[in-house]
């Protein structure tokens, strides 16, 4: 079953169970693959559809910090939950050692000497591990690597 049968499925699933966060972000999630495929004229893959998951994901981590300093600990909450769900729909997420292993591996193949190349070793990790690993997380590593 692919990606969009998944979250289809999950989506009745959630209705059935009155599940209103899982209901809420499959339903957001599915809009954003409908959204993408009207404005470029295209049909997701499983890859594209995982970007857009992705992207929704980052969206939710890089807004938790706002909501927890206006101490909103309702929609952080929710956030969590959320986060949760998308992440279920990710390939298994990469471990530290194992993305260190990866950036050490590209900063061989490139030849970075300093945090000057970090983006020939960006560029060659989140090819690499697209959906699978955070690129905050990516470049913490690279520059702590690299500098």
């Amino acid at each position: 079953m692919g990606l969009k049968e998944q979250l289809a499925a999950d989506l009745k699933a959630a209705m059935k169970d009155k599940d209103v966060i899982r209901k809420n972000t499959v339903q957001l999630v599915r809009s954003a693959i409908l959204q993408y495929e009207k404005d470029h004229l295209t049909e997701l893959d499983e890859e594209g559809i995982i970007d857009v998951i992705a992207k929704e994901l980052k969206q939710r981590k890089d807004s938790l910090p706002d909501f927890e300093k206006s101490g909103r600990e309702d929609l952080v909450e929710n956030l969590k939950s959320e986060m949760e769900v998308l992440m279920a729909y990710l390939p298994e997420q990469l471990s530290e050692e194992e993305l260190t292993e990866i950036i050490r591996e590209a900063i061989a193949k490139t030849g970075a000497a300093s945090v000057k190349d970090m983006g020939k070793v960006m560029g060659m990790v989140t090819a690499q591990t697209k959906g699978r690993a955070d690129g905050k997380t990516i470049g913490a590593i690279a520059k702590k690597l690299l500098g």
